[in-house]
């Protein structure tokens, strides 16, 4: 049974910046980093993707990407409970109203 090895943001950025910006083949890097090719040639691609500014929808390479995703995932949170506390006060509103009769 193979072990499933991990790889961090930072070592897939740096393994895809050996191909995009150091003029590696896809080969080399990965014999030099003893990856799969399938393996870093997602990493490129996705490099090459954020490198437009696009954000990706798995977790980014560049620190860039992974803050965009850090604040969207933010604004999804305080967007939640902003909705929450509207549909309490609602709800409070509602009880008082009827007790005012």
């Amino acid at each position: 049974m193979r072990i499933r090895r991990t790889f961090t943001p930072e070592f897939k950025l740096e393994a895809a910046s050996l191909v995009l910006d150091q003029g590696y083949s896809i080969l080399q890097a990965c014999r030099a980093l003893d990856v799969g090719q399938t393996a870093l040639k997602r990493w490129v691609d996705q490099l090459q993707f954020e490198r437009t500014g696009q954000s990706p929808t798995m977790p980014a390479l560049t620190a860039e990407q992974r803050e965009i995703q850090q604040l969207k995932a933010r604004i999804h949170q305080l967007e939640q409970e902003k909705m929450i506390l509207k549909k309490a006060t609602a709800l409070l509103m509602s009880d008082e109203f009827k007790h005012m009769r």
